[in-house]
């Protein structure tokens, strides 16, 4: 099949096993520049491995993931890494802020990795947590933070360095449900004003629905929601 140009993400024939249990078969799947798409899907369905497989993280058993044009099975370990920091971002259900580093040096991690200069760090730092509220919370602890705003410091983090894919699994799995609004609220402008694509996997079908598109796996395979 020919790749469509506006397409920034392009699965194909993608399969995962594990041992004698087939887990994702057959999935296709295109995402396109600055779309938020939701997988939605019960326990155990996969997911997390599709996260996984997107990411560079896991090899597929068969099938392609074509990112920008790149198909990501032809990649060392080297390149995969690189590409991911400068390209993707992700948030977790879990949030994974480290707690002995302040919601600024938290945020500012991608940036410095990536070999920003500390004067444009700041600043860029300083813009993303006016964005997700937190700008009086630069110097906090993450250990002080409530969990609404500790996925606010990760999203901050995650589209720190601009990335053009975010990867979202679960990210509202430990939330009250007036956290989780708030944070899905914030995903959703925040990646649409950084024109970034979203794949964000749950069960939850209010999270769902502030995708542009929704698509549902189970065992047999991916369709439309």
């Amino acid at each position: 099949m020919r790749a469509n140009p506006e397409d920034l993400l392009a699965l194909r024939g993608l399969a995962k096993s594990f041992g004698r249990r087939s887990l994702l078969r057959d999935i296709d799947l295109e995402v396109r520049a600055g779309e938020y798409l939701a997988v939605m899907g019960e326990s155990g369905v996969g997911k997390s491995t599709l996260l996984n497989l997107i990411a560079g993280l896991d090899q597929p058993d068969a099938g392609s993931v074509v990112f920008e044009g790149r198909e990501l099975t032809r990649l060392d370990d080297d390149e995969l890494t690189l590409l991911r920091r400068r390209r993707m971002g992700f948030v977790f259900q879990a949030f994974h802020v480290l707690p002995y580093l302040t919601v600024a040096e938290n945020v500012a991690l991608p940036l410095l990795l990536n070999g920003m200069p500390r004067q444009e760090t700041d600043g860029r730092v300083a813009e993303l947590l006016a964005a997700v509220g937190l700008g009086d919370r630069a110097h906090s602890r993450t250990a002080e933070l409530s969990g609404g705003e500790s996925q606010r410091v990760a999203i901050a983090r995650a589209l720190a360095h601009r990335p053009r894919l975010l990867l979202a699994d679960e990210p509202t799995g430990n939330l009250d449900a007036d956290s989780g609004r708030q944070v899905l609220e914030l995903l959703r402008r925040c990646t649409k004003d950084q024109a970034a694509s979203v794949v964000m996997v749950t069960h939850s079908p209010e999270a769902a629905a502030f995708a542009d598109r929704v698509v549902r796996l189970t065992a047999h395979g991916l369709t439309a929601a």
